[in-house]
Order: C-alpha cells, then sequence, then structure tokens
C-alpha cells in the first residue's frame, strides 16, 4: 500500500527509496528528523542525506522547525498539499502546523513504525475503514468500530479511529499490531484505549497491542501492563455488570427522595467501582452506553491471551527526545521558513516532559 503510494510521489523529482519515506512521513507522522531518513534508508548521516533535505527545502515541500540558539537541531513539517493530494490525502491532519509537544509525540509514533519492515501500516481513517470493512465484512457494524460520536441524533457525526494511531498487518492478514503511544505516567487513557478498540480486536482473534515508552516514561511499564491485564483477563461478572449498569445510571448527587436502601445500595456500589478500571469503563459508557459494561464482560479477549493470540507489548524507543523539549524552551522555537513561533504552537508555556 506505501509502495503504491510512493510511485506517484517519483514524478515530484524523488528517487524511489525516498518517495517511500516520504510516503511514511506523510501517512503517519508528517514530520521527521534526519536520522529517521538515514536509518530508512540504511546509510548514514553523511552527504547523500543531506542532498535529500535540502531538495525538499528547495521544493517547499517541507519546513524546518530549527531548535535551539543555532538552528542545527531541526524538524522537518511535509506540509506541501499537492503530495498529500498525490497519494489519496488531501486532508490529512499530518498537513496542519504543528506545536512541538505534538511533533515529537509523531516522531516517536514514526520511529515505532518505521522499526517494524514487516507489517504493513494504516495511517489514517481513510485507509482503515476499507481495510477492516473488506478484511471482516459483516462480522463488525458501523457503531461497534473504534469511534467518537459528536451531536445528538438524528444529526450526528462519527469519527472512526479517532486516535490516529498506526495498525500494522501481516502480509497473510493474520495478525495485526496497534500502536498505542504513552504520554503520562498514569495508564487511564490506556485503559480507554482498550475499551475503545475491543470489539474490533474481539472480531479479528489475533492481535498486538504494541504500547511505546519514551525512555522518560519506561518505569511506568509495569502500570500498564497491570492495567491491561486487569481490564482484559477479568471481565465483568454477571452481578458486576448489573450493579454497575444500575449504578452508572444513578443521578452523581444522590436524590433526597430516595429510600434508604437505594442510598445504601448506591454508596455501596461506588466504593466497589472507585478503581481506575471503572473509571475508564465509565469513561466508555458516557461515550457508548451500556454497551461499554457489556463489552468489558466478554471473556473474549481473556480467550485470546490465555491462547496466545494476543498479546499486549510494552516497548521502550531507544531514542532519546526530551533533549528536543529543553531546547525549545531554552530559546524558543526558531521561525521555519514564513511560519513564526506563535504559527507553530510556541507562544503559550512549554509542554511537560513526562
Amino acid at each position: 500500500m506505501t509502495t503504491e503510494r510512493a510511485r506517484v510521489l517519483v514524478p515530484f523529482g524523488l528517487t524511489e527509496r525516498q518517495a517511500r519515506f516520504l510516503a511514511i512521513v506523510m501517512l503517519h507522522s508528517g514530520v521527521f528528523v534526519r536520522r529517521q531518513y538515514a536509518a530508512f534508508a540504511g546509510i548514514t548521516q553523511g552527504q547523500k542525506v543531506h542532498d535529500f533535505i535540502e531538495k525538499l527545502l528547495l521544493r517547499r515541500f517541507v519546513t524546518p522547525i530549527e531548535l535551539g540558539s543555532t538552528g542545527r537541531t531541526r524538524i522537518f513539517h511535509v506540509h506541501h498539499k499537492a503530495l498529500y493530494a498525490a497519494i489519496g490525502e488531501p486532508d490529512n491532519r499530518n498537513r496542519r502546523r504543528v506545536t512541538i509537544d505534538r511533533a515529537v509525540g509523531r516522531l516517536m509514533v514514526l520511529d515505532g513504525v518505521l522499526a517494524d519492515r514487516s507489517l504493513t501500516w494504516l495511517g489514517s481513517e481513510r485507509q482503515k475503514r476499507p481495510y477492516f470493512k473488506e478484511r471482516l465484512g459483516d462480522r463488525l457494524r458501523d457503531n461497534e468500530y473504534p469511534r467518537l460520536v459528536f451531536g445528538k441524533k438524528p444529526n450526528i457525526t462519527a469519527r472512526y479511529f479517532p486516535d490516529k494511531l498506526p495498525i500494522g498487518y501481516e502480509r497473510d492478514q493474520y495478525r495485526h499490531v496497534f500502536i498505542y503511544l504513552a504520554r503520562s505516567p498514569s495508564p487511564m487513557d490506556f485503559r480507554v484505549f482498550i475499551l475503545l478498540h475491543l470489539e474490533l480486536l474481539n472480531a479479528l482473534g489475533f492481535w498486538t497491542i504494541r504500547a511505546l515508552f519514551p525512555r522518560s516514561l519506561a518505569t511506568s511499564m509495569d502500570a500498564y501492563r497491570n492495567a491491561a491485564r486487569e481490564l482484559l483477563t477479568r471481565p465483568l461478572s454477571l452481578s458486576e455488570t448489573e450493579e454497575l449498569t444500575w449504578s452508572l445510571r444513578q443521578p452523581q448527587v444522590a436524590d433526597q427522595g430516595a429510600s434508604a436502601v437505594d442510598r445504601a445500595r448506591l454508596q455501596a456500589a461506588r466504593k466497589a467501582f472507585r478503581s481506575p478500571r471503572f473509571a475508564a469503563i465509565r469513561r466508555r459508557w458516557l461515550a457508548e452506553g451500556n454497551r461499554a459494561v457489556f463489552l468489558a464482560a466478554s471473556p473474549v479477549a481473556r480467550d485470546a491471551l490465555e491462547r496466545q493470540r494476543a498479546n499486549v507489548e510494552c516497548v521502550e524507543l531507544p531514542h532519546n527526545y526530551e533533549h528536543l523539549y529543553a531546547l525549545a524552551r531554552r530559546v524558543g522555537c526558531r521561525k521555519g521558513q514564513d511560519r513564526g513561533d506563535e504559527a507553530l504552537g510556541m507562544s503559550g508555556p512549554p509542554p511537560p516532559t513526562a
């Protein structure tokens, strides 16, 4: 799929190797650094890398985001509209101006994609929905795909695969790999990510969730593993499902007209369901209703893990990213061609370094 997109980029004056790299960048991050092209091409960061970057700059295919007082450290943002249109992604959000925080996060995701060449990676909703529709047929309904819904019936809008993280598949479409980027010591968002994708995972049967960690968060890996294990290997019992469903429907402030029995029941339920696991389920319940609770009661994921058809991996990224934040904070982000610091999102307080 990436190879097909790369072919249409060659007429822009790129070699086949340069076109393949640029197609991967546009689909999965929109930004890259020199070492990533060197690693992809299997070359040192010498003249060939320099010539490639200069070609992109001269043709205004990319804008440099220069960090530090000298500007020697640069992140390159691929924004040229004709390039994205050529690969069938004219409105891809990776074209948009990007903050340093988002840019560094996308570099991490790109490293995760480049580290596994055995997989074909899907990036945008435009790629993912047709692929899984063909792969699964009528085994999954539209409202069972990962999505966020906006508005009220009948005027609703659904965004599918809203996290926009890469999903890879093996050549025989046997196993699928879902990338997740850890951005916090707390695995709460990771729990929600799993719940959001659980119906799709259950339909596939063979899957891996691969959580990527920058070095600064590597000590949180056990917390993420435990969160995933609790969520996936301990389906809710029938009594838990009934009680949780009932308690979620109750008002946050106890109704003064409720009986003493109901007030005691609600107090007991909130005590039983106050762990982060149930907080994540509640977040999905607010979006999808009771189906989110019933899904958490399904034993399908547990069985897949026990039969080694599924896996949750925690992978520490081998590169350092914190210095990019440090350089941005020290002197501010230098102007990239015609874009000022404010346009690049550096006018506000600096992002946290986790």
